[in-house]
């Protein structure tokens, strides 16, 4: 049976996955799927550099909004089912999917049919590993060192959502999440319903970090602070999983009084940027990925032309093979 092309936009933070994706969902009767971990929340708005309207163009975009702030039983594995189905929804509507996003986990859920995505949250064993890393900062992490050096060596220290996730699916299974599919590989061999077509942005990194750091004064002109403060005056003083996000975790440092207000600004720009380093070494495993380099052209939409075509030019292809 044939299988739909499905297309997706990888690349680090502030490349211009969004705007890409529009336009190629504008081009080819598109539209977007979500791929980003901090775009699911409601709420999580400035932060996570969610489009608006007039960036969005009038194409629907989906796995935006979809679980409140405080919902802690979100994971990728409720991720790859709904977005699957969004998926799905649109080819059977006679639409194009155009799957954007940063979240290396999120996008391997979908290119891949991993086991781990099968293991449900463990609400106890959540607790009982957050109550030691609060007792011993840092031991969580350590621990993961351990059991999958591998995925410990993609996720920064802090990032205790992510560090709690991996631990849960490795004494829930009893294999890392490297081992089952973290590292792109699919052991089981099964089949996704659709033919892959990716595109990733990439350019020099001063560039990305002058993108980065220009983007978080733009959140905090936009109004990150008091989105951050409402968030975490709401949660009572025990901010949720998704309160941990770059943005938010360091301006809870400053509301309690840890940091100065340009200490916190420093923190989301380094730890952006860090978050960016990861995402190009996630993505730069996968040979399938057709590199765009955002230098090489005059402006954005000289690169999204070049994405569309390489799309376009790759459905033929697809629909070639189909027919032979």
């Amino acid at each position: 049976m044939r299988k739909p092309p499905v297309f997706f936009i990888v690349g680090p933070t502030a490349s211009g996955k969004t705007d890409a994706a529009v336009s190629a969902a504008l081009a080819m009767n598109g539209e977007v799927v979500s791929a980003d971990a901090i775009q699911i929340y409601r709420g999580l708005d400035k932060g996570s550099a969610k489009p608006d309207e007039e960036e969005m163009r009038g194409v629907p975009h989906h796995m935006i909004d979809i679980v409140d702030h405080d919902c802690c039983d979100y994971n990728v594995a409720c991720f790859a089912k709904d977005a699957s189905a969004c998926i799905m929804d649109i080819v059977a509507r006679g639409k194009t999917p155009i799957v954007a996003g940063g979240t290396g986990l999120y996008v391997n859920s979908l290119l891949y049919p991993l086991d781990f995505t099968e293991v449900k949250p463990d609400r106890k064993m959540r607790d009982d590993l957050l109550d030691q890393e609060e007792a011993m900062p840092g031991s969580l992490y350590a621990r993961l060192k351990t059991v999958d050096p591998v995925t410990a060596n993609r996720l920064h220290p802090n990032d205790i959502k992510r560090i709690v996730r991996a631990l849960e699916v490795y004494y829930g299974t009893g294999r890392s999440l490297s081992e089952q599919g973290g590292d792109f590989l699919n052991s089981r061999e099964r089949e996704i319903p659709f033919e892959p077509v990716i595109a990733g942005i990439t350019m020099d990194r001063a560039r990305l970090y002058d993108r980065i750091n220009r983007r978080v004064d733009i959140m905090l002109s936009n109004g990150l602070e008091e989105e951050a403060r409402r968030l975490y005056d709401e949660c009572g003083g025990e901010p949720p999983l998704s309160l941990q996000a770059i943005g938010y975790k360091q301006f809870i440092s400053y509301f309690m009084g840890e940091a100065s207000y340009d200490e916190t600004v420093e923190l989301i720009k380094r730890e952006t940027r860090r978050f960016a380093k990861r995402q190009i070494s996630w993505f730069k495993r996968d040979g399938r990925i057709r590199w765009f380099d955002a230098g090489n052209y005059e402006d954005k939409d000289a690169l999204s032309r070049d994405i569309i075509r390489f799309f376009e030019e790759e459905k033929e292809r697809i629909e070639r093979t189909d027919e032979a």
